[in-house]
């Protein structure tokens, strides 16, 4: 009857808007071990203990290693692996199986790697997780670097588009390809989430907590203000890290999006 057939797609609604639950701020917040040797990051991890979320990149897992990942997992902690796969798809694939192996429930690999080579990195972290018996990986699209800005993304990569229509070309390639969400800088939240609603996550680097220093960060924006454009998580480092005392920073960080 209609009715049924209208209460069955109200259903398939809310079920579909229900797919990814709402995070506490603590989940929100992911930390970035940039910079750190390997002993460093899991001494630094152990003196904030609402810590949840932690970002391996390339420098911490040049230094450690897959160990680095297993230490780190070993403490109770989620790890984002920020490597950032960029090849051919066989290349891609085999990167990312491997990552999902590891445990690792973030992953990053290049948009512009293009859709062959997504497409084969998704399937291959999924394969290799659930034959780990391993929650299944989010590979996340990188769009465009933080660091960049127009000019200069302009004159030395010869990419005349903007930044503001580049971004969402990669990301619906992203999309399209199956991958489960996107970096992106803060400013490019709003107009991504608009065009891809939840699950579709959106982890935003360059934020910074009113009053801290930019550093290489161009595009940024407060926790605060990322989290309302739509972020779903965000991604900290040195007002964290480098702060007097890094659990009352974090709890700072927390406390602004209304946690704690």
């Amino acid at each position: 009857m209609p009715w049924r057939c209208r209460l069955g797609d109200a259903l398939s609604s809310l079920q579909a808007s229900c797919q990814r639950p709402l995070l506490e701020p603590s989940d929100q917040i992911i930390v970035a071990l940039d910079g750190m040797a390997p002993e460093q990051a899991l001494s630094f991890t152990a003196t904030v203990p609402e810590l949840r979320w932690v970002k391996v990149g390339l420098e911490l897992f040049v230094a450690g290693g897959p160990a680095v990942v297993r230490q780190l997992r070993d403490q109770g902690k989620r790890v984002f692996l920020d490597l950032k796969f960029h090849d051919i798809p066989a290349t891609m694939a085999g990167a990312c199986r491997s990552a999902a192996r590891l445990g690792a429930e973030l992953i990053t690999v290049h948009a512009s790697a293009g859709s062959a080579a997504l497409g084969a990195a998704q399937a291959a972290a999924l394969e290799s997780a659930a034959a780990a018996g391993l929650p299944a990986p989010t590979l996340l699209a990188v769009t465009v670097l933080t660091s960049w800005e127009q000019a200069r993304f302009a004159s030395e990569l010869a990419i005349g588009e903007p930044l503001a229509a580049y971004v969402p070309r990669l990301a619906q390639l992203a999309a399209a390809a199956g991958i489960g969400g996107c970096v992106c800088s803060p400013l490019e939240v709003a107009a991504l989430r608009a065009a891809h609603p939840e699950p579709f996550a959106l982890v935003t680097p360059g934020i910074r907590p009113a009053g801290a220093a930019l550093g290489d960060q161009q595009r940024v924006l407060t926790p605060a203000q990322a989290v309302a454009a739509g972020a779903s998580q965000l991604v900290i480092g040195r007002p964290i890290t480098a702060a007097p005392d890094p659990a009352a920073a974090f709890a700072a960080c927390c406390l602004e999006l209304g946690g704690f």
